[in-house]
């Protein structure tokens, strides 16, 4: 009888040790794409799921032009209800200046992963905020920038956040998807670097006019 009891335990014990041995996956921090590279595969779906406009902070429904969108430098920003806070306060101050980066000659777009719910809606009405939204469910757009990963989960960084989102980030891009500005908001304080994004549209705004007179 002792000698089972001493064979079984002896099993669950090299059991243990193997389960020890296993490799540890060690952790990777994302990466974020920076000024001068290019986004390889930018593409947004024509879908109209995927799109959300607001006017003064009541959606509106239309027609969205990829092309008109494209053919102009594009700010994207990447928001999610998960980031709280900072997240609203950086959309109160992209709202902000829309309006500087149309005269800029460029357009603005926010992805996000979230789905469409009552309480989306109430932050766009009780912010009175006039912006486009693009659902980018499976973080395709995030990925590429390397503001997202399976494997690199935020929660790992951030404490409070319990759900993989993107990181709080805008960038700048040409016409041919090349990176114009980059800016990832890691200590969570919620401000836009307006005079940058500003400052890099004027830039790619006169390139672009000396480029035609030549």
């Amino acid at each position: 009888m002792a000698s089972t009891y001493y064979t079984q335990h002896s099993f669950d014990f090299l059991e243990i040790i193997s389960e020890l041995e296993l490799p540890y996956k060690k952790y990777q921090p994302l990466k974020p794409l920076k000024t001068g590279q290019s986004i390889p595969g930018f593409a947004l779906k024509k879908e109209f799921n995927n799109w959300r406009q607001f006017f003064n902070g009541s959606q509106v429904h239309g027609p969205v032009v990829l092309r008109q969108l494209l053919n102009k430098p594009l700010v994207i920003s990447f928001y999610s209800a998960h980031w709280g806070e900072s997240g609203t306060v950086r959309l109160k101050q992209l709202n902000a200046i829309q309006h500087e980066i149309r005269a800029a000659g460029a357009n603005l777009l926010i992805i996000t992963p979230d789905e469409d719910s009552k309480a989306f809606e109430n932050m766009i009405w009780d912010n009175s905020l006039s912006l486009s939204f693009y659902y980018d469910e499976e973080n395709v757009i995030a990925q590429k920038l390397k503001l997202f990963s399976e494997a690199s989960p935020v929660w790992n960084t951030y404490s409070g956040i319990d759900v993989n989102v993107p990181l709080l980030a805008t960038y700048v891009l040409d016409t041919n998807n090349q990176i114009l500005y980059d800016e990832v908001d890691n200590e969570l304080n919620g401000t836009i670097p307006s005079p940058q994004i500003l400052d890099a549209l004027h830039s790619s705004s006169l390139y672009q006019t000396t480029r035609k007179s030549a």
